[in-house]
């Protein structure tokens, strides 16, 4: 749960009361001898501070939020140049300084620059600073069992957010009692939902009329399972509604906007107008997509459909537009928070499900306006 307003005011009044008694002090050992009235003042100081942290603890207990200002949080991203990952962890940050009361400076987010072993580095460093928790975004899913042994081993709790280790792995938290969970969305919803925004169109994306769907798919890291699900739902909600698939292209575009603009730039050029459909495993390579689109001279909604997933502002706001078909929303707020209040439970001694998950929500220009207020 989040700290009360009041419970934060409490425990900074207390602060506040702890810092003029200290003052106080320094001055009364400068001086031979401090008058009796002086003396009361600094005894009464030391009992308001008494008191106020007293109440301040007593709200806090009162809101299920434990103190957390002397609590290291370790943090690692597994590249800072991703978009939505950037407004992840500018999410978690805010949210653990300002609604958990963690201070900015025992936080410490580091950029895992897409290199596992630079990852790992990092996380050795946490565990030789002797951070209290992690919450980390793993380059690579598959470490997973060597940095949870390593969590484990410093008696460090780990939160997992973003990339899911595999189910194995998860069922041996549970199994053998591992402070470990990871937070996240199922990406098999998230694909699922770009299937529907094709087979909601008034042609179901048929838009040459030859009885099938002729998509080409620009996949992310084919190792992420994200990646995996979008890109197999995706064509399963369309053949779930009955509707004849063809895929004319799957390429990686490891995420990045500029590989999904030559992806599909090449596509156009190779299948032009068979192209019906351009599914993307996220927004960033969609951009690129439609950079692509335009400049074929192609126009979305009318001889192309164009999809992706994250909700990026500028994508939301191209399906305001009618520049792309739709996205879907991947929750960064509320994916984050609650990656942050687990770790909050972690610390407080709680017992934490292995797996805990986030619902996507769909994105069409029935809803771009409204989600695009909430992620400007």
């Amino acid at each position: 749960m989040r700290l009360t307003r009041k419970a934060t005011a409490m425990a900074l009044a207390s602060c506040m009361v702890l810092s003029m008694t200290a003052c106080g002090g320094s001055q009364t050992a400068a001086t031979t001898a401090a008058p009796a009235t002086e003396a009361a003042t600094t005894a009464a100081a030391t009992e308001a501070a008494k008191e106020a942290e007293t109440t301040a603890a007593a709200a806090a207990e009162a809101t299920g939020t434990a103190d957390m200002s002397d609590k290291k949080v370790g943090i690692s991203i597994y590249k800072f140049d991703d978009n939505f990952m950037t407004l992840y962890r500018t999410e978690l940050e805010r949210y653990l300084t300002e609604d958990l009361g963690f201070k900015k400076e025992n936080i410490t987010i580091q950029d895992g620059k897409g290199d596992q072993a630079e990852q790992t580095n990092q996380i050795q460093n946490f565990i030789a600073s002797g951070v209290d928790v992690m919450i980390l975004n793993l380059v690579q899913a598959s470490s997973a069992p060597q940095v949870t042994d390593m969590c484990k081993d410093a008696n460090i709790p780990v939160v997992y957010i973003n990339r899911e280790p595999d189910v194995a792995e998860e069922e041996r938290w549970a199994s053998e009692k591992i402070n470990a969970t990871y937070v996240g969305a199922d990406a098999r919803q998230s694909g699922t939902f770009q299937g529907e925004e094709i087979a909601e169109t008034a042609n179901k994306g048929d838009i040459n009329g030859d009885g099938k769907v002729s998509y080409i798919m620009v996949q992310g890291d084919p190792e992420n399972v994200d990646a995996q699900y979008r890109t197999e739902f995706s064509v399963k909600a369309l053949t779930d509604a009955g509707i004849e698939v063809e895929e004319l292209l799957m390429q990686r575009g490891d995420w990045d906007q500029a590989k999904g603009q030559q992806i599909v730039q090449d596509a156009l050029t190779q299948f032009g107008d068979k192209v019906e459909v351009v599914f993307c495993n996220n927004d960033a390579m969609a951009l690129g997509a439609l950079q692509a689109i335009e400049a074929a001279e192609r126009k979305v909604n009318e001889d192309i459909y164009l999809v992706g997933v994250d909700a990026l502002t500028e994508a939301v706001q191209n399906v305001v537009d009618g520049k792309m078909t739709g996205t879907v929303f991947n929750d960064h707020f509320s994916q984050a928070d609650t990656a942050a209040d687990i770790a909050v439970k972690f610390l407080s001694g709680e017992t934490v499900d292995p797996v805990n998950m986030v619902d996507y929500v769909k994105v069409t220009s029935d809803n771009a306006a409204d989600i695009l207020a909430k992620v400007k």
